[in-house]
């Protein structure tokens, strides 16, 4: 989530983005800890990540943290040095690998450990390490990410994390790029005082006391996982459970909330099995049926943590009372759950190799809140509800962002993605078509890590031809494709032709009527014409093109040369 719906302003403007008329321009200076965080280094490449095993003691009265983490990984290929993300002003205290002990020096919010020994390539190894530290807190989380030691509303502890972009580095070592999730999943262990209730990602493993007055709660998650969704809740919660029938079978659905939301939990989580109905018709099966799904009351907005969405919606709908598309569509169910929920499959499932094209996660899921309400509440109101979303886009900068210094690109990666998506399903004017699209990235990606090519090629495949133009045009540039039309003064003649765009855009314009269609093929810079029968320009309402695909629409005089 990072720069989450914060960005989706209802202040928003559109504009013609011409200063970023060309493809990925970026004038940002990176720094070598930019690069170094961001990279795929020699450090990093020759080692695979196979399972996290992470204990955390927190201590909310100090605001510090200590704890232990085993990293299980495949030696890829010889290396004598190993990079370990750790960011200040946590500090790594001990390094093994088996009953070696591993030297190291600091590189700002990097360790880089001496492997003295020959790990023969193909072996499974364990990389063991202790940390310790008072980790950065979250000033407005979860923008503004990190360590959360709050207390709820009856003065007792309440601690989390949110940590993605900032990442999860932020409190415990690892390898701290999202290629690289770990295949076998990962434990979490919290100790925490007996008189709190320690909640995890996936399932309850085990609680355990090891000295007076504390708990060990270890959870474990059994499907690869990105490291900022590892995440320990803390507090005074309750637990009530659920199943939903799906496309799997019986899907375990548990409810984790503090003990005084209980009541108003139990009526708005219902929502829940209509939000996995919804997805798995549209995006295929639940992604985590070992692990389970769960809702965890949390002490900030939300996030899309795996198995344990972050729950701070204050139980209404909306995105906290509000309808971010001012259509009336979005007081109707809660954002929080919808919205969240949608990242168990673009985001969590299927996940960008690199920051920068984080519009995956978020354009997928952005436009998941259009698939839920076209599910629920019918097509129109999906069409009216994406729509209403344009006003958060501002056109400032690229969607994508710079490749290698894990920064992404505009917060336009929500709505003008979600946008561009709903343009290309209109384009197709086949829903089944489309659904089968969703449906195939999902089976074709099953957890795995992506880059935008990789969406492109598949999309291309279900478009029809290449939507790599498409791609270029809304994630590439800030410029809105002009639609300009003609109509002749007889009435019979169409010209029309895309301006303020890409050479060689070329989204396609289906315009339905209850007599018919028109399918119009403009391209960019380019007169088209399509002869009209009489009275068909009357039926095909050029001005309602807007509606559905991300466009502007002006009428002009063809020039006296045509």
């Amino acid at each position: 989530m990072n720069t989450k719906v914060k960005l989706l302003t209802l202040f928003g403007f559109l504009c013609s983005g011409f200063a970023f008329g060309q493809l990925g321009e970026n004038k940002e200076v990176f720094t070598h800890a930019d690069t170094l965080r961001g990279s795929l280094n020699e450090n990093r490449t020759w080692w695979d990540v196979m399972h996290y095993s992470i204990l955390v003691t927190p201590d909310f009265d100090t605001k510090s943290i200590k704890g232990k983490v085993d990293i299980s990984f495949k030696v890829l290929q010889p290396g004598k040095k190993m990079q370990i993300d750790l960011q200040e002003p946590m500090n790594l205290t001990k390094a093994f690998i088996g009953n070696t002990k591993l030297s190291y020096t600091r590189d700002g919010n990097a360790y880089i450990l001496e492997v003295p020994i020959n790990l023969p390539k193909g072996s499974m190894q364990k990389l063991a390490l202790a940390f310790e530290g008072n980790p950065k807190i979250a000033k407005r989380a979860p923008w503004d990410g990190g360590w959360i030691f709050q207390k709820d509303a009856q003065g007792r502890p309440w601690m989390t994390v949110a940590c993605q972009g900032l990442g999860a580095s932020v409190w415990y070592p690892c390898k701290d790029h999202q290629s690289d999730e770990p295949d076998n999943g990962a434990t979490l262990s919290m100790t925490i005082p007996d008189t709190l209730v320690g909640v995890g990602n996936g399932r309850l493993i085990n609680k355990q006391s090891f000295s007076p007055g504390t708990m060990t709660w270890k959870w474990e998650v059994k499907n690869p996982i990105n490291n900022y969704n590892i995440i320990p809740y803390i507090g005074k919660y309750v637990n009530f459970t659920d199943t939903v029938m799906g496309e799997k079978g019986k899907l375990d659905m548990s409810y984790w909330v503090l003990d005084y939301n209980l009541e108003k939990a139990k009526q708005q989580f219902t929502q829940a099995k209509t939000m996995i109905h919804a997805f798995e018709y549209w995006m295929g099966p639940y992604p985590f049926y070992e692990d389970s799904y769960k809702l965890v009351d949390a002490p900030h907005l939300g996030m899309e943590h795996q198995s344990a969405v972050a729950y701070g919606n204050k139980y209404q709908n909306g995105y906290l009372g509000r309808d971010m598309s001012n259509s009336g569509w979005g007081l109707k169910w809660d954002f929080i759950i919808v919205h969240e929920s949608g990242h168990e499959w673009f985001a969590n499932s299927i996940t960008s190799k690199d920051l920068a094209d984080m519009w995956i996660h978020e354009g997928f899921t952005n436009y998941s809140e259009t698939l839920f309400t076209d599910f629920v509440y019918g097509a129109q109101a999906g069409n009216e509800y994406n729509y209403g979303t344009r006003t958060g886009i501002r056109n400032d900068k690229p969607i994508i962002g710079p490749f290698g210094v894990n920064k992404e690109g505009s917060g336009d990666m929500y709505p003008k993605s979600g946008n561009m998506l709903h343009s290309i399903r209109h384009a197709m004017n086949n829903d089944e078509k489309f659904r089968a699209l969703l449906r195939y990235l999902n089976k074709k990606f099953y957890h795995q890590t992506v880059t935008t090519e990789d969406i492109q090629k598949v999309a291309s495949e279900y478009f029809g031809s290449s939507v790599n133009k498409i791609f270029d045009q809304y994630l590439r540039t800030t410029q809105i494709p002009v639609f300009e039309y003609s109509v002749s003064a007889d009435k019979t003649i169409l010209s029309y032709r895309y301006t303020n765009c890409v050479e060689g855009f070329n989204l396609p314009i289906f315009l339905k009527t209850e007599t018919g269609g028109l399918l119009l093929g403009p391209e960019s810079n380019k007169w088209n014409t399509k002869t009209l029968r009489p009275g068909d320009i009357a039926a095909y309402k050029l001005d309602n093109i807007i509606k559905n695909y991300y466009v502007k629409v002006k009428q002009v005089e063809l020039p006296v040369s045509n």
